[in-house]
């Protein structure tokens, strides 16, 4: 039968990549590479580090494919449906992938940023799939760093304090507001600095982008202090790269 591996391959340093996962790297005939265009080749670069890196297996091929192009909705309605058929043209492409690259006995693998259960679609399509009749798989995962784990170290702080707890959210959810139950929320995948809507006096800031690679730039302190300068290093840099991933926790004092 077909196997699928779903390999978490960390933040953006090639030493995040795990034994686990060098040993799964080396069970696999095809890597399934999904690509997002010229301003993110970078990306591409990385995953092929890590294959020269860790990878043995000499008899190893990659498949690049482009990433389906994704609306971006205005009000949350419009954003779930874009959501929705940008995962369904994945889908379509990963079947395909599946069923025309692997055989009937071949091993293939996506290698997915930070950890693959968390905010990483590419598990939940490979799922999906595999409970299809029309393709038929198995499928594993490998757990990786995570951009969450990666910021709380290179700001030298634990993620959560004594007794209390933690919530990851997104920046579209944020904007409802900070939770009133948790004094520590880890905030991913917001292009508009939702913080300075949010947060207020007695709320520090722990911000991270390029986690991991040359480019990481870090900055923390009170939200009040720092959110001018963490907007505008985050225009300058996604300007000169093109694309940018951060992420960031808000601590209540």
């Amino acid at each position: 039968m077909r196997k699928v591996s779903i390999i978490g391959i960390g933040a953006g340093d090639p030493e995040h990549v795990t034994i686990q996962a060098v040993r799964a790297l080396n069970a696999v005939d095809v890597f399934f590479v999904v690509t997002k265009g010229t301003e993110q080749q970078e990306l591409v670069d990385l995953r092929t580090e890590v294959l020269e890196r860790y990878v043995d297996k000499p008899t190893y091929r990659v498949v690049e494919v482009r990433d389906p192009e994704r609306e971006r909705g205005a009000t949350a309605p419009e954003q779930r449906a874009a959501v929705a058929a940008w995962r369904a043209a994945r889908a379509e492409q990963y079947g395909a992938l599946i069923r025309d690259e692997l055989g009937e006995e071949g091993h293939g693998a996506f290698l997915a940023w930070g950890d693959p259960t968390l905010y990483e679609s590419t598990l939940t399509i490979v799922a999906d799939l595999a409970a299809r009749a029309d393709v038929a798989f198995d499928y594993e995962v490998v757990p990786g760093i995570s951009a969450v784990s990666a910021l709380a170290a290179r700001h030298r702080i634990p993620l959560n304090r004594v007794g209390g707890a933690v919530q990851v959210t997104t920046g579209r959810r944020l904007a409802a507001g900070l939770p009133s139950d948790a004094d520590d929320v880890v905030v991913m995948l917001d292009p508009s600095c939702t913080f300075r809507e949010v947060a207020g006096e007695g709320v520090d800031i722990y911000w991270g982008a390029y986690l991991g690679t040359p480019d990481e730039t870090l900055i923390s302190g009170p939200v009040t202090e720092v959110a001018d300068e963490i907007e505008r290093v985050r225009t300058r840099e996604k300007e000169r790269k093109g694309w940018i991933f951060d992420t960031y926790l808000l601590r209540r004092k």
